[in-house]
């Protein structure tokens, strides 16, 4: 794994390289070094160094604070991370709550079982099988698929997926306006998934969770869209009946669908 830190459209892993994009370049802030430690610990953990390419004042910054890090000091999440400003209402990730999106189909099976479950868990199939699939266009290693996977509350990224996975390709503009069918959001308050027991600090979600999340535990709620409501309802377990919601997506987009949602779950 490489480290690249600096301008960029957005942070991403894709192909063996982390793009860190910084909120303030060529300034970096010491939740952004937090950041780019943790990514490192956890591929170190895998058995993978990451070299950093960078400039020297940043590296020498990285340096100057690895020793807090390694003493274990862990800085909470800014309200507002600006390092993504793709989101038309908010200009940056909102960090109160995170969620993991499912397709309708899987969400029912989820529902039924209660738990939220890492791809080698849901599907039985080894990691190595799965980092080996077409559809892991990002080429992510194996450990990857051992997790349960986070975006921020306001995100759309999780919608997205759902739209590619449906498709089998990458949706355009019109996939994610007149012809976008939202997933089912299930919404966790960060500070409470984040003391999960297996809850890990990648560098790059907010927060993963090796194997299973279990909902009636951690869940603070559940949004189906209500055109789906007939068909399950019936699967909601009745401890999680009052967090679940079903809202109309009366919206243009996918940009507004997740303001919509992200709204609404503030209030609840």
């Amino acid at each position: 794994m490489i480290i690249k830190i600096g301008r960029f459209d957005f942070t991403e892993c894709w192909d063996g390289v982390l793009y860190k994009k910084l909120s303030d370049a060529p300034n970096i802030t010491e939740w952004e070094i937090q950041n780019i430690l943790d990514f490192m610990k956890y591929e170190r953990d895998h058995g993978r160094e990451c070299p950093i390419r960078a400039d020297d004042a940043i590296l020498q910054a990285i340096s100057a604070y690895t020793p807090v890090y390694q003493s274990g000091v862990r800085l909470l999440p800014p309200p507002i991370i600006t390092e993504c400003t793709a989101c038309p209402t908010y200009k940056g990730c909102m960090t109160d709550f995170v969620c993991h999106t499912a397709p309708v189909e899987n969400a029912e099976s989820i529902l039924r079982c209660g738990s939220l479950k890492s791809p080698v868990l849901w599907r039985g199939i080894p990691s190595e099988k799965l980092a080996e699939e077409p559809r892991n266009a990002a080429k992510d290693p194996p450990d990857y698929f051992e997790y349960v996977m986070f975006s921020w509350g306001n995100c759309q990224a999780g919608d997205r997926l759902v739209m590619e996975r449906k498709l089998g390709r990458f949706p355009d503009a019109a996939d994610l306006s007149d012809g976008f069918t939202p997933g089912v959001r299930f919404f966790f308050r960060y500070e409470i998934l984040a003391s999960h027991p297996k809850a890990v600090f990648d560098g790059v979600l907010p927060v993963k969770v090796k194997d299973e999340v279990v909902l009636s535990d951690y869940v603070h709620a559940i949004i189906i869209p209500k055109h789906e409501k007939e068909r399950l309802e019936k699967t909601v377990p009745e401890a999680l009946m009052n967090k679940t919601y079903y809202l109309e997506n009366d919206c243009a987009d996918i940009w507004e669908w997740s303001r919509k949602v992200y709204e609404f779950i503030k209030t609840v």
